[in-house]
Parts: C-alpha cells; structure tokens; sequence
C-alpha cells in the first residue's frame, strides 16, 4: 500500500486517484476548487466517464479516496505526488506550464522527507527538467521527478488505466524507478510491459503517440474526401487498408475531424516545440490544416444543399467531442454551432450526456431537446456530429414525420447506403455517394 497525493482532479487526475485506491493505494485529491470538493466528498462524480462511478463509490466508502482543498495535508504523509494540472495551449498553440510549475514551487517549500513527484499531465518535452528547478529552488530534501504519461482514451479511461497497453515512465534514478514498478505492478500482471526510459523520452512519447493517431485519422478524412470526388466508397478502401496488418483496422473511420483535449492541443505543442529548436514538423503541421478544413466539411454539404441557410432550423444530434463522455472541447459540433448561427440558422441540439456543458457556453443561443427525437420537430435536416450508439439504430419513420423533408447529413457515417435509399431519405456522408430519395 502505497500513500498517494494527486494534485489536479480533472479527466486525468480523478481517474488516476481513482484506480490507485482501487488497487489498495490509500489516496488524497486535492483541488483548488471548493465546491467541486465538497461534491467529490458528497459521492457525486463530477466527469462522465462510464464506470468510474461505481469505482468512486467503492473507494470513498472504505476510506481509501479522500478530497481536500489543502496541498498541505494532501502531501504531508504522501510517498508520491503525481502532478494531474491543466497545460492548455496558448496562443501560439504552446503549453502553458504555469499550473505545473506554480505548484511544483509550492511542493519545494512543503516537502518535509523524500518524495517522487511524477508529471501525470501531458507535458512538452524538458518539462522535467523545469519541474526538478522550481521544487530545487526551496526545497531542503531529497526528491526525484518522474515523467510518467497518461494514454486514457475518454469513454475508455477506467479501463485503459487497469489494463494499460504499457507504462511509461522517464526516471533518472533507481530510487524512483523503484518506487515506480512497484506501484505499477498490479496493473501489468498479465505481462504488459512498464517502459523505462530518460524523462525527455517518455515526454515525448506522449506527443508523438497523439500526433501519430491524429494523422492517421486525418489521412482517412483526405482518402474520404477524394472518393467523393472519384466516387469510390470510403468504407471498401479503409476495410481494404485496415486489413494489412502493417496499418490495422482502428483509427481510420473518415469524418468531421478530430477534438477533444488531447489530440489539437497536443499536436500543437509539439509543431512549436519543433519551432523552438529550428525544427519544422511539417507532416504534423500539415495535419492541423486539414483537420481544421475538416471540421467545415458537413456545413459545406449542407450549404451546398440549401443555398441560403437564413432561417433555416437544422438539429444537431451529438455535441461531445467523441461518444461516451461529456467532454466538448475542441468538439466539432461546436464548430458546425458557430457557423450555422454566423449564416442565420435556427439550432437545435441533442447529446445523452453533453448538454449542459454546451449551455454554458452558448446560453439561449440555440434551443436544446429531451431526446433525439424532440429535437427533430418541424426540422429543416438532421446533422450527426458525435457517433453515440443511441443514434446508430433510431427510428427511421419517426425521423421521417418529424423532418420537413427527409434530409440527413452525417458526419459519422452511421447508417447503411442501402437502407437510407430504401428509406427514401436524401442522405450526405463523408467519403460515399450522396444517396438521393
């Protein structure tokens, strides 16, 4: 049993505190954040992330998971404090290290007795280096700093984080290496390997692991878009392609783009961090590009299809960034939003979990259903921007009576070719022939 402080109770910091108490660890969280405090303690989980609560629930019931507003207490007994802090890109798309590096100066004055500090947030390489000089600068006893990266897919992460691919971990001493595999060890008993490597590496690993998904996917939006223009079908050549064991079958489903809180960001820092040292990251930089035009892709058809979109009422089933979360940053229904309403569209909006999060944002901007079908009512289109499994199977007569006229654009690409055609819908995806009632 190990005492473990983590530092941040975000996505990243409220799972890893989590799996560590479910293994036995006793574990303090600690946020600035009052109110959020006291609803952690009151059981109530602040993120939607599918099993995560019933761990939670566990966990605070047997006095393993514990929440606090004071860093002090949270690290006085702590033989680890993992640092799980906002690095948001700035606006010349760099990390910004200010909540890492306030904190870690803080943990130089407070720590009393050796301690391995370990940078869970996704950080640019050199990161430890920084973190190692602003605990130096106060503190009075040995510490080590340890770069260990997260790979938790949202919707996934309870899962990803017991039954990890692998575990990276950038330390330069035995010490903390030490402390390291042994924390780790339940988590790879059916032989997944715990990667060791300098600080530097396992920092960047992070970045180039993202950057890689993020062109892989934006690959296939390129390859979609050309069918489209060829007419080939996107979904035979990624079946084709995915099916060579040099690429595999994941990552390739065209679409809208990607979001979320990893992969722009992270791109980002990485084609500046390539900046900073004279290195241009052009293949990655490329990829920025062409998300961004992605994210138009479905509005482009849409406008295409009316011409004038004044006045027209357009529901958007799906606003998360991805299924299975609540997460709308950097989502590309919040894109589609902001460009329907700059035309003078009427917006209507559906997501099982994400709503709230988006009414914050836009207010009485735009009109919010109780189900995806309400939202359909007296509907010029219906537009799919997050591919929830609620939507893949719906009632196609209902869609039908409630639509003006029988109008889908997909984002997803969701349903069969086939059925819409029998369905009688007018049907736009990405990377397929338009199917024309």
């Amino acid at each position: 049993m190990k005492k473990i402080a983590v530092v941040g109770t975000g996505y990243v910091g409220l799972v890893t505190g989590t799996c560590f108490a479910e293994t036995g660890n006793n574990v303090i969280c600690v946020d600035i954040d009052e109110k959020k405090v006291n609803k952690m303690r009151n059981g109530e989980v602040p993120i939607f992330e599918p099993h995560l609560d019933v761990l939670f629930e566990r966990n605070i019931r047997d006095n393993r998971l514990t929440f606090t507003t004071n860093l002090d207490d949270a690290i006085k007994d702590a033989e680890i404090i993992f640092l799980a802090l906002p690095t948001p890109p700035g606006e010349n798309g760099s990390a910004d290290l200010s909540y890492v590096l306030g904190v870690a100066e803080e943990l130089g004055k407070k720590i009393k007795n050796y301690k391995v500090i370990v940078d869970k947030s996704t950080v640019p390489v050199g990161t430890a280096d920084k973190v190692r000089a602003a605990v130096a600068k106060h503190a009075t006893v040995d510490f080590d700093i340890v770069s260990n990266p997260e790979f938790l897919r949202e919707g996934f992460a309870v899962d990803d984080f017991l039954k990890p691919d692998r575990v990276v971990i950038g330390a330069s001493s035995d010490r903390a290496r030490n402390v390291m595999r042994e924390l780790y060890k339940p988590f790879v008993r059916q032989g997944n390997p715990i990667l060791f490597m300098d600080e530097k590496s396992a920092e960047l690993t992070k970045y180039a692991a993202n950057s890689f998904l993020a062109t892989k996917i934006t690959f296939m939006n390129e390859i979609a878009n050309f069918c489209e223009i060829v007419g080939a079908d996107v979904d035979d050549v990624r079946i084709g392609i995915g099916s060579d064991s040099r690429i595999g079958k994941r990552f390739l489903f065209p679409g809208i783009g990607f979001g979320g809180s990893c992969f722009p960001k992270d791109v980002q820092a990485l084609v500046k961090s390539g900046k900073e040292v004279g290195h241009d990251f052009q293949i990655i930089d490329a990829v920025l590009k062409v998300n961004d035009k992605q994210k138009s892709r479905l509005i482009d058809k849409v406008e295409n299809y009316f011409g004038d979109l004044k006045g027209k009422k357009l529901t958007i089933w799906g606003l998360a960034f991805k299924p299975d979360t609540d997460d709308i940053r950097e989502a590309p229904a919040l894109f589609m939003i902001d460009a329907l309403l700059s035309k003078g569209a009427t917006v209507i909006g559906y997501d099982p979990e994400a709503m709230e999060n988006v009414k914050e944002i836009y207010g009485d901007k735009i009109s919010f259903a109780k189900n995806q079908y309400e939202a359909l009512q007296d509907a010029d289109a219906l537009l799919i921007a997050t591919e929830w499994s609620a939507f893949r199977t719906p009632d196609f007569d209902r869609i039908k009576s409630s639509l003006k006229q029988p109008l889908i654009f997909d984002g997803r690409n969701l349903f069969d070719l086939d059925e819409m055609l029998n369905k009688g819908f007018y049907y736009e995806s990405i990377g397929r022939k338009t199917i024309l009632p």
